[in-house]
């Protein structure tokens, strides 16, 4: 019987740094933070600016459909993972990435099938608890 290799389900790009709370910071609280700072370039800043607001309007915030999805007594940890068949939202990825590489902030692409419990979940992320 032929063998089946699964595939990831879900990715994530996130901080190889852990935040206070313990967990990685994903590509756009860095890419925000960055922001925050004042440590964007004028072109940086449009760049961020603009791409934030076609992923504001692409997808939908898990917070307004459930205030309590990120509140860490809540749900400890919780973090968001694409749908790798979110393709349209990944293929934007890589300007973010550009972004923090230019300010020598590392971030990583994560894969899982099984990233931890579901918290939240749409057609194109869901959010979870690591396990």
């Amino acid at each position: 019987m032929p063998q089946t290799t699964s595939s990831p389900l879900f990715v994530r790009y996130q901080g190889t740094v852990r935040s206070p709370r313990g967990h990685f910071p994903g590509v756009f609280a860095l890419a925000n933070g960055l922001a925050r700072e004042g440590r964007l370039s004028e072109e940086q800043h449009r760049f961020w600016r603009a791409a934030n607001d076609w992923y504001d309007a692409a997808y939908p915030d898990p917070s307004l459909t459930d205030p309590t999805v990120y509140d860490h007594r809540v749900n400890p940890g919780a973090v968001a993972w694409f749908k790798t068949t979110a393709t349209h939202l990944l293929d934007r990825v890589p300007g973010y990435l550009e972004l923090l590489a230019a300010h020598g902030v590392p971030c990583v692409r994560v894969e899982s099938a099984d990233p931890g419990r579901i918290v939240y979940e749409d057609d194109v992320q869901v959010v979870v608890v690591p396990r």
